[in-house]
């Protein structure tokens, strides 16, 4: 399957150069101050420099009042409507929700029954992968990152479209709802690959079902008796409703925007979602939050007990613990204060499964952490803002609970968020007519060339 590259440069050779290399890559933070450069698009305030418009996504977390940043219980509308109405009424009726919110992000409105229908049978019938594409692309270069593995299949895919560089709306919209129906299963082949490799275990990939949802498809793929009950696979779609889509910028849609701008293919825009959203300060930190929970739950005699996780809190801030980024993993967020809607969601619907699959300790163990961090910051730190638990928190426990193994928990995420890029690409397409090019300003100084004989 795949053979291991090793490079041909020395790592000691590197190393000897890396001293130069960041003296003259470093800006100092006095720059930034001085020429008003808000560092990540970041106002001083913490609230998002504006970089665009949207109708597809709103995420609310706080309000400005006399220029103060007021902190608010947080707010996430999917194309207007409250995600709490989409979430509480696919649960009253008891039906699934991932494939109506997907309708709702691309064409901008709710779904009717034929509608509904419409959209998944087209993507029942997208799911199979092309012929020869999981023995040719994936079983052939096997990857240890699934993500990675994910991003090189899409690329790939380019490869297999008669079309794939026209921009056209039509056309966008079909490669769209090919990548939303493709991708999970590019990702459940890429894990059973990884497995056989790198694992050493059995893989095992299953025929598409196509009378399946979205969620029970990705359970089925993973599991090799593809077995799974009503309650879990309506859990996991909950997880891909909540995914699906968190406003123009986020930065793996800002990616996928900038991408867009510059009128490039619909498989290169969406790689770049990928790249972003695997990093550890984005979509990658819910494997970091579920880590630290297991850490936690060793070391601790009893984390159901405040005082106890309080303890080990503190020595996670003082980097003695944890990762030694001194970083409590699934609480704060660059835009909710006082609560991430997606949170909440999230802790409601995965008590009671997590009490009856004997998770029962860890539920607790994300309870306390939840409670006892924002005080704790604000009195070791010192800062007045709100810190709320986020959507990474549970996520990793609900994982958890469905049985679903580590490697695929920001996987699964891509494997929602894909509808979003694939909205506001299209979006970006039918409004904007412009290259996204912020500015940067130069801080070398001016230098007369030098021959090499006088170096």
């Amino acid at each position: 399957m795949s053979a291991n590259y090793i490079s041909p440069i020395s790592m000691d050779a590197i190393s000897s150069l890396c001293t130069e290399l960041v003296k003259n890559n470093s800006i100092s933070k006095d720059d930034f101050s001085r020429y008003h450069v808000k560092r990540g698009l970041r106002n001083e305030d913490g609230t998002g420099v504006m970089a665009g418009l949207t109708r597809i996504c709103s995420v609310e977390g706080y309000y400005i009042l006399d220029g103060e940043l007021v902190p608010k219980e947080g707010k996430l509308s999917y194309r207007g409507y409250d995600i709490n109405q989409i979430v509480e009424n696919c649960q009253k009726e008891n039906r699934f929700g991932f494939e109506e919110v997907s309708w709702l992000l691309l064409f901008g409105e709710l779904p009717n029954e034929n509608q509904l229908a419409s959209l998944q049978e087209v993507l029942t019938a997208c799911r199979e992968l092309p012929d020869d594409f999981i023995e040719d692309i994936i079983m052939k270069h096997a990857s240890k990152d699934i993500m990675n593995k994910m991003a090189r299949c899409i690329m790939s895919l380019y490869s297999y479209d008669e079309n794939p560089d026209d921009i056209s709306i039509a056309n966008v919209l079909r490669q769209s709802l090919q990548l939303i129906a493709q991708v999970p299963s590019i990702m459940t082949a890429a894990y059973q690959v990884k497995r056989r490799v790198f694992d050493g275990k059995s893989m095992y990939l299953h025929p598409v079902n196509k009378d399946q949802t979205t969620a029970e498809h990705i359970l089925t793929q993973i599991r090799s008796n593809k077995k799974f009950t009503d309650e879990e696979a309506k859990l996991l779609d909950i997880m891909l409703m909540l995914h699906a889509d968190h406003g123009g910028g986020n930065n793996s849609t800002f990616s996928t925007r900038v991408l867009t701008s510059s009128g490039t293919d619909t498989y290169s825009a969406i790689t770049a979602g990928f790249g972003s959203l695997k990093g550890p300060r984005h979509g990658g930190a819910n494997i970091s939050a579920a880590r630290m929970m297991n850490e936690i739950i060793e070391n601790v005699a009893d984390p159901t007990d405040e005082g106890q996780i309080k303890d080990y809190l503190v020595k996670i801030l003082n980097k003695e613990a944890g990762d030694g980024l001194g970083l409590i993993y699934g609480m704060g967020h660059a835009v909710y204060t006082v609560s991430d809607p997606r949170a909440v969601i999230l802790k409601r619907s995965a008590r009671e499964l997590a009490y009856k699959a004997g998770y029962e300790k860890e539920f607790l163990t994300l309870e306390n952490i939840e409670k006892i961090t924002p005080g704790l910051i604000k009195e070791m730190k010192g800062e007045g803002n709100d810190v709320c638990a986020n959507v990474d928190l549970y996520s990793g426990l609900v994982y958890k609970v469905l049985g679903i193994p580590e490697d695929l928990y920001t996987p699964l995420f891509a494997s929602a968020r894909i509808v979003g890029w694939c909205a506001h690409r299209i979006e970006e397409l039918s409004t904007s007519k412009k290259i996204i090019r912020p500015a940067y300003k130069s801080v070398s100084g001016s230098r007369e060339y030098i021959s090499l004989d006088r170096r």
